[in-house]
């Protein structure tokens, strides 16, 4: 095979997403950085405002993070008065997950917080809904 039959950098797909995700956080940053959050807890935000009550199991699968992440992950939420932690009373091996009204009140605060992708990229809501949608088709075939 000669050197012409390989894909040139900007031809590989996972070197577009490995910078667009760092792109994103740089995005997302400032905003987190003014609310005194990561990105981890930023996504832990979103998933425990329509799921209250998850899981740290369901949250890390849903996170493809395991429980030496999540676990210091949610201690520092919940220092921060963001989430409360509770055994399940039904499997004291589970711990159920919810967010305080502080927590609740986070969330709202940064619903707007993927509109700053969207008019950073020029995205109509058409291109978005269609990238949202092939990458997490992607995302769910590879894992």
């Amino acid at each position: 095979m000669t050197i012409e039959n390989f894909r040139v950098l900007e031809d590989h797909f996972c070197f577009s997403v490995y910078n667009t995700s760092h792109a994103i956080q740089h995005v997302y940053q400032p905003t987190l950085a003014q609310h005194g959050l990561t990105y981890p807890q930023y996504l832990v935000l979103v998933i425990l405002y329509k799921q209250q009550g998850a899981t740290v199991k369901e949250l890390g699968t849903q996170l493809h993070l395991g429980t030496g992440t999540t676990t210091p992950l949610l201690k520092r939420m919940e220092k921060m008065g963001l989430v409360n932690r509770q055994r399940n009373p039904a499997d004291e091996r589970s711990v159920k997950l919810t967010l305080t009204p502080a927590g609740e009140q986070e969330r709202i605060n940064l619903k707007e917080l993927p509109d700053l992708l969207m008019q950073q990229a020029n995205l109509t809501d058409d291109e978005w809904v269609q990238l949202t949608n092939l990458t997490n088709k992607l995302m769910h075939a590879l894992n």
